[in-house]
Order: structure tokens, then C-alpha cells, then sequence
């Protein structure tokens, strides 16, 4: 009678397990999709954007005229006790006697003004505004560029630790068997006794490299879940991605080619010559204060002392207002002046980020060279490192090589294993700053 409730409840804690302790996959493009929809600086600059496009509405808005409803209501009562005396309309003197009087009075009236002309202010505010809301966008996409190459550092640590850590897991069961063979060999005088410390001591250090290692990959972990802000108490399985995941093609490895790639593609260099655009309607709008202004008037507006009789009377009014400045304390050549130097200033940060997008393309370009030559270099010493090692372990086997000989080629393995690894890594991650720099860092 026991037996089917304990097979229901072993089979729930199964169940629960398995939802709650499997692995799931977390894909570099999963990965990337995340970064891009939960980064806090991203989501604010994106909502940031919307008052960007508001001030391009507004500016608009200073074109058309404006229209406002004013209604107005007031009540009034006097009293007077009476016995005072007074001079009337007629200046003689007279004694008023007590009295109480109510009045009311309503009036209602629409109206507003538009501006006619300003110097042509209104229409550089116009594209200044645009000007501001088009680099904003472009900020924006240079965000995601380097959040994607954050986050893509970020993954290719992870597998570059877990590959250091495999192989320092079959360092560690290398090493745990080499002792207890060299223990058996040296029960049976084959031998010193010197190697068996040897080994013990080696063994001991490749669990403490084991140890170093799986610190590192699971730090590597951490850091990637904490920067996607994902549960870091979740198991997450990684996996190399292929090149499908990212667009990892480089058309050319020119790099003058790429300059100006760069040149034409990059967010932060087309965001700062919008900036330069929008200095240049700012010192518009300043020097639109030498100008006259011309602006315009209407309204239609009704009064009366009773409320039926409101619209009885009506008075409209149109009127012209010109504003010619003859002296204005000099506050005009002021903003005149401070627009021009945020003109030099706007045009001096797009020689510097000119610079600078040359100097990324260079730094990006000679690193992703010598990182393929380094991974090339790596991966024929690790070939040859093995060679070298799997030859002095049949010449340890047979006793023509010692202790040491085996070592020095096994630690000249496992250092090209390291190499290899890292160089790996540094491929990867030397495209993505490539085509960071060149500002085409795209995912599919």
C-alpha cells in the first residue's frame, strides 16, 4: 500500500529537480539579446530618447500660433452705514445715507500671438533639435556596440576557462595515476624514492592548479551573469559560438580601407558631427538677436455684469508688434561669442574622435593580426610539445629518460596547452574589437 505514494514522491522530487537544477544553454546571441534589453545605461539613454523627439515637436510648435480661453468671473458688495459726510460729483457737501450694493461681472475672452519673423531662430532651433535627436540615435547604437563587445569578452572568458579547466582536470588524473604507477615502481626498486616525492609534490601542484582553475571559471561565470543581471545561483551550460552567431567577416584587412570604414560607419564620429551641425544653428539663434522681431496679435473677448447678456457685447482686437533691439547690454554679443566657442570646441572634439578612430583601427587591426599569427604559432607547438612528450614517456616507460626529463616536456605540454587556449581566446576577441572599431559590430 506504501509502494505507489513512494514512486509518486520520488518521482515529483525528480521532477523538481530536473526543473530546477538542469542546466540551460546561454548562447553568445542569447546572451547578446539580454545585455541589450536589461543594461540599465542603455534602457536610460533609449527613454532619453523620447525627449529628444518631444524637443523637435516643440520647435515646430514656436512656428504656430498659439491660442489660449481666459474667462474671469467677480463679485463685489459695498456697504456703507450711512451718516457720513461726503462731496458728490458736484463737490458739495452731502450726507449719505446707509446703503448696501452688489455687483457682479463676468468677461470671457480667446486670443494669443504668433511670431512672424525672428531672425530666423525658430527655424535653427528647428534643426537644432533634430540635429540633437540624430545624435542621440547614433549614441545610442554606439552603446550597443560596446555592450555586445563587453558581453562577447565576458562569454569568451568563460570558455577560455573552461577549457583551461578540462585540461587541468586531466592534468590532475594524469598526474594522480603517474604517482600511483612511480609508488609501484618504486615498491619494486625500479625507481628512487626522490621521484616519488617528485611526483607527489607535482601532483599536489596540479590540484592546486585544478583548484586555481575552476576559482577562475567559475569567477568568469559570476561576472558574465551579473553584467546580464541573471541569478548567478543558476547553472548555465556555454558553448563556443560559430560564426553564424555574429557577423565575424572582415571584407578587407586594408587598413586604409578600413579607416575609412570606419570613417562613414562609426556611431560616435557621425553622432559628434551632428553635434558640430547643432553648434553651428546655436550661433543662428544668437545672432538672430541683432535682427528685428515681428509678431502678431488676436483675440475676441466678451463682458457684461449679468451672465444672460454675456455675449451681447463683443470687442476683437488684431494688432502688429515690431521689436527692434538698438542696445541690449551686450548680452547678445555674449551668446554670440560663447556660440562660437562651442562651435571651435564641437569641431575640435571631431578632430579628436577623428583621431582616435584611426587609432582604435590601427591598435584593432595589429592586434587581430599577431593574434592569428600567435594562435597559428600555438597550435604548432602544441603539436610538436605533445610530440616531445608522448616520445620521453616511452623513454621514462623503458628507463632511458628520468623523472625529470618527463617533466620538463610534460610542464613544456601543458604550457602550450595554456598558450594555445589563450591565443584562442585572443582571436576571438580581437575580431569583435576590430569590428568594434570599425563600427560594424553586428550580431544575426
Amino acid at each position: 500500500m506504501i509502494k505507489p505514494y513512494f514512486y509518486s514522491f520520488l518521482f515529483f522530487i525528480v521532477i523538481f529537480y530536473s526543473n530546477n537544477y538542469a542546466q540551460k544553454e546561454l548562447s553568445l546571441t542569447d546572451a547578446i539579446t539580454i545585455a541589450l534589453h536589461q543594461n540599465t545605461s542603455l534602457i536610460k539613454s533609449q527613454n532619453n530618447l523620447e525627449t529628444n523627439s518631444s524637443a523637435i515637436k516643440s520647435a515646430y510648435g514656436n512656428l504656430l500660433p498659439n491660442l489660449s480661453l481666459n474667462g474671469s468671473w467677480n463679485w463685489q458688495r459695498i456697504i456703507d452705514k450711512g451718516g457720513e459726510t461726503q462731496i458728490d460729483y458736484f463737490g458739495r457737501e452731502t450726507i449719505l445715507p446707509p446703503s448696501e450694493t452688489d455687483a457682479r461681472s463676468y468677461s470671457l475672452s480667446a486670443g494669443g500671438n504668433v511670431t512672424l519673423f525672428d531672425g530666423l531662430s525658430n527655424i535653427a532651433n528647428i534643426n537644432q533639435a533634430k540635429n540633437n535627436f540624430e545624435s542621440a540615435k547614433l549614441i545610442v547604437e554606439k552603446q550597443k556596440q560596446d555592450i555586445i563587445l563587453q558581453t562577447a569578452n565576458y562569454y569568451f572568458a568563460i570558455i577560455s576557462y573552461d577549457s583551461l579547466l578540462k585540461y587541468q582536470d586531466e592534468d590532475l588524473k594524469y598526474n594522480q595515476e603517474l604517482l600511483k604507477e612511480i609508488k609501484e615502481k618504486q615498491q619494486l626498486k625500479m625507481v628512487t624514492l626522490a621521484d616519488v616525492y617528485s611526483q607527489e609534490a607535482q601532483t599536489a601542484n596540479s590540484e592546486l592548479a585544478y583548484l586555481q582553475a575552476k576559482n577562475n571559471f567559475e569567477k568568469a561565470k559570476i561576472s558574465l551573469l551579473d553584467y546580464l543581471s541573471l541569478d548567478i545561483n543558476k547553472d548555465y551550460s556555454f558553448s563556443l559560438p560559430s560564426k553564424s552567431e555574429y557577423n565575424s567577416s572582415l571584407t578587407s584587412e586594408n587598413y586604409d580601407e578600413l579607416m575609412q570604414f570606419a570613417l562613414s560607419h562609426r556611431e560616435d564620429y557621425l553622432s559628434q558631427k551632428y553635434t558640430v551641425e547643432g553648434s553651428e544653428n546655436q550661433l543662428t539663434i544668437a545672432r538672430s538677436g541683432f535682427y528685428p522681431t515681428l509678431s502678431g496679435t488676436y483675440r475676441i473677448s466678451s463682458g457684461a455684469t449679468d451672465l444672460s447678456s454675456m455675449f451681447n457685447r463683443k470687442t476683437y482686437t488684431l494688432g502688429l508688434s515690431l521689436n527692434i533691439p538698438i542696445f541690449s547690454n551686450w548680452n547678445t554679443e555674449y551668446s554670440i561669442e560663447a556660440a562660437d566657442v562651442s562651435l571651435q570646441n564641437s569641431n575640435e572634439d571631431l578632430k579628436q574622435i577623428e583621431r582616435q578612430v584611426k587609432s582604435d583601427v590601427k591598435n584593432a587591426l595589429l592586434d587581430l593580426q599577431t593574434s592569428r599569427l600567435q594562435q597559428d604559432v600555438s597550435k604548432k607547438a602544441l603539436i610538436s610539445a605533445k610530440e616531445s612528450w608522448d616520445i620521453k614517456k616511452e623513454s621514462y616507460n623503458v628507463g632511458a629518460a628520468t623523472y625529470i626529463d618527463l617533466q620538463q616536456t610534460y610542464n613544456n605540454y601543458l604550457q602550450a596547452i595554456n598558450n594555445s587556449i589563450q591565443a584562442q581566446y585572443n582571436y576571438f576577441t580581437k575580431q569583435f574589437a576590430l569590428l568594434n572599431a570599425i563600427g560594424n559590430l553586428a550580431y544575426n
